[in-house]
């Protein structure tokens, strides 16, 4: 009581600082509590003006002009001007693999084979924005582990959704977080509208999910970069996330789903990885921790379809649960 005729004997502008500080405190509690370092779409939650760089969005693709993505570490090929410094990082060397002995086969009489050309690839191009995270949201693709450990892996593309705005989700990602608990960030962002937003190179570790594991033809695979914290994807991972429709920023399991923009733009994106099928996965089929859904009402198909007009094998990605 003593303390509530206190509070009241303030003026206004007072209470609202107290009040401020107070739900501020609430907040960080909660966030300590059920956040996962890393965890992209769960953090990037506060609206504010984002900064959009003046660096050619072909710079900042998964391509064979920028970077290499088959290596089994990602590796710069072309220098980034407007970016931080970036620390190239040799290429390991591949390891063997026994191929098999191919069996010669006579070919069939000339007539019996009628002239093909190639199949048309989609004249579809997105547009594209670079927007840098800062660089307290990602961080360097090492060669080895905290054990000193080889973390050689193929790539593999993770595919999530933003839960939030693209705006505030940008926003986060551009702010600076000195705690490791608060870092995360994507590769890139597909607006609603299909517009490709590049955050972090495709040579640099961004944070999009924090306790996770890949479980290829292999076995499981996964890298522990940071002492205090369970090994992770991102090492070896390309993320990127779609803009969730307005109806789908919530917990719930479902929503109205992506734009056929979204799912252009995401095709023609992943084409350019150079990633097979195969190691293409969502954030939540390699989440640890059992709470991921992400991508939500993700149309597997759709985006298969358009992926394969890129002259893609016919493999399979994980389809999200319901």
């Amino acid at each position: 009581m003593n303390f509530l005729r206190r509070f009241q004997s303030l003026d206004n502008q007072l209470k609202a600082v107290l009040a401020t500080v107070v739900i501020s405190v609430v907040w960080l509690v909660y966030a300590v509590t059920t956040i996962q370092p890393g965890d992209a779409e769960i953090l990037a939650n506060q609206p504010q003006q984002i900064a959009i760089a003046q660096v050619p969005p072909s710079q900042m693709r998964p391509s064979d002009s920028r970077a290499s993505i088959q290596s089994s570490v990602i590796v710069p090929t072309v220098p980034l001007s407007a970016s931080p410094t970036v620390q190239p990082v040799p290429p390991q060397v591949s390891r063997p693999v026994r191929s098999q002995p191919i069996r010669s086969q006579p070919a069939p009489p000339a007539s019996s084979q009628p002239p093909t050309s190639p199949p048309a690839v989609p004249a579809y191009q997105p547009r594209e924005l670079v927007a840098f995270a800062d660089p307290t949201n990602y961080g360097e693709r090492v060669l080895k582990d905290v054990y000193g450990r080889s973390a050689a892996h193929a790539p593999i593309v993770v595919l999530h959704e933003t839960v939030s705005s693209a705006n505030s989700t940008i926003s986060f990602f551009q702010t600076p977080h000195p705690r490791d608990e608060d870092q995360a960030s994507y590769h890139a962002l597909i607006t609603q509208d299909g517009t490709i937003v590049y955050l972090v190179s495709p040579d640099k570790r961004a944070f999009g999910a924090g306790n996770s594991v890949f479980n290829g033809p292999n076995g499981p695979e996964a890298v522990k970069t940071h002492p205090k914290f369970p090994p992770s994807v991102n090492n070896f991972a390309y993320h990127i996330s779609l803009e969730t429709p307005p109806d789908g920023r919530n917990n719930g399991n479902r929503h109205s789903g992506y734009t056929a923009a979204q799912y252009e733009s995401l095709s023609w994106l992943v084409a350019r990885a150079a990633v097979p099928e195969s190691r293409i996965t969502t954030h939540q089929a390699v989440d640890r921790s059992g709470s991921r859904k992400d991508p939500r009402s993700f149309n597997q198909q759709t985006f298969l379809t358009l992926l394969r007009a890129y002259t893609r094998p016919a493999l399979t990605v994980p389809t999200p649960r319901s």
